[in-house]
C-alpha cells in the first residue's frame, strides 16, 4: 500500500497540474476552517481605515500663526516722532537727489537712519534713486513694540522699510524697492 501512496503522490507532484490542484485544495481548506470559526461578522480590510480613527485632536488647541490678540501698538518714548513721521521724513529725503552729492544725499537720510543702515548707504549714487516723488502716506505694520514694516507709494513703485525703536526713537533699519 506505501508503495501505491508513493507511487501516486510521486506523479501528481511531477507535473503542473497536480502541484496547482494541491494547492488549491489546501487554500479551499484554510479558507473554509476561517469561516467555520469565525463570528459571522465582517471585518474591514487592511489598510482601509480611516485617518479620522487614529488621529486624536482637541479642539480646544489651536496652533495657528493668527491670533485674535490685538496687534501689537508701536511705542514711541515722549517727545519723539511716531513711525508715520518719521517713514514719510525719510522717503522724501531719499527721493531728493537732484543736483546734490552723495554725501549731502546721505547726510539728509542720517537723522532717520540707524547707523548700520547709513553705513549701507555711504558710496551709493543718489541719482539711481527710482523714484521722483512720494504719492501717498506711509502704511504701517506692526511687527512688535519696536518693529514696524512702513511702505510707502511712490510714482512708479513702492518703498518698503524696516523701522526699529528698540529705546522708543523711531529709525529706518532696512530698505526695499518694488516697481510698479
Amino acid at each position: 500500500m506505501s508503495g501505491l501512496i508513493t507511487r501516486t503522490l510521486n506523479g501528481i507532484f511531477r507535473s503542473r497540474w497536480g502541484v496547482a490542484v494541491v494547492l488549491g485544495g489546501i487554500i479551499l481548506a484554510v479558507v473554509g476552517v476561517g469561516r467555520l470559526f469565525s463570528d459571522g461578522t465582517a471585518s474591514p480590510p487592511l489598510g482601509n481605515s480611516s485617518p479620522a480613527t487614529d488621529i486624536s485632536i482637541n479642539p480646544s488647541d489651536n496652533d495657528s500663526v493668527a491670533t485674535s490678540d490685538p496687534p501689537p501698538t508701536p511705542k514711541t518714548a515722549p517727545g519723539r516722532a511716531q513711525p508715520e513721521a518719521v517713514a514719510y521724513a525719510f522717503a522724501s529725503a531719499w527721493i531728493d537727489n537732484s543736483d546734490v552729492t552723495a554725501k549731502k544725499w546721505l547726510s539728509r537720510l542720517q537723522p532717520n537712519a540707524t547707523p548700520r543702515l547709513t553705513e549701507q548707504l555711504r558710496g551709493v549714487d543718489p541719482t539711481a534713486v527710482p523714484a521722483d516723488r512720494v504719492v501717498g502716506k506711509p502704511t504701517l505694520v506692526a511687527v512688535s513694540d519696536s518693529l514696524v514694516n512702513a511702505t510707502v507709494t511712490m510714482d512708479n513703485g513702492k518703498l518698503g522699510l524696516r523701522m526699529v525703536a528698540p529705546d522708543g526713537t523711531w529709525l529706518v533699519d532696512g530698505i526695499d524697492w518694488t516697481p510698479a
